[in-house]
């Protein structure tokens, strides 16, 4: 039996777009999940801090499918360009995930601290 190389390609190029349009779905749902809830918190009428909270943290998950798609593309078409192009978006949300969550943390640790214990 004879593998042929072409066809190998093909099959993980399927199956990376595959994997790629689920995780780029999931970042949507992400978003959209935390949309809902959001609405949910402002008819509860919950602190403004808790609200941006809670939807921050399905922001960072929504980046980190994102950027998990992002570098699947990159195995399957690995030229000068789109490595390029991958390292620009991964820094960008790299550091989007990276403040978002500092700035996630910070509202946590402000949060427990002002809970009684």
């Amino acid at each position: 039996m004879i593998i042929d190389i072409n066809s190998l390609r093909e099959l993980l190029s399927s199956v990376v777009g595959v994997v790629q349009l689920i995780l780029e779905a999931l970042s949507v749902l992400c978003v959209l999940i935390g949309l809902v809830r959001l609405f949910i918190l402002v008819f509860k009428r919950t602190r403004y801090a808790q609200i941006r909270n809670q939807f921050g943290h399905y922001l960072a998950l929504a980046l980190e499918f994102q950027l998990a798609a992002d570098i699947l593309l990159t195995t399957v078409d690995p030229d000068f360009d789109t490595l390029m192009k991958l390292a620009v978006i991964a820094l960008i949300r790299t550091f989007l995930n990276y403040f978002l969550s500092k700035e996630l943390e910070s509202d946590d640790k402000k949060k427990s601290e002002t809970q009684p214990g």
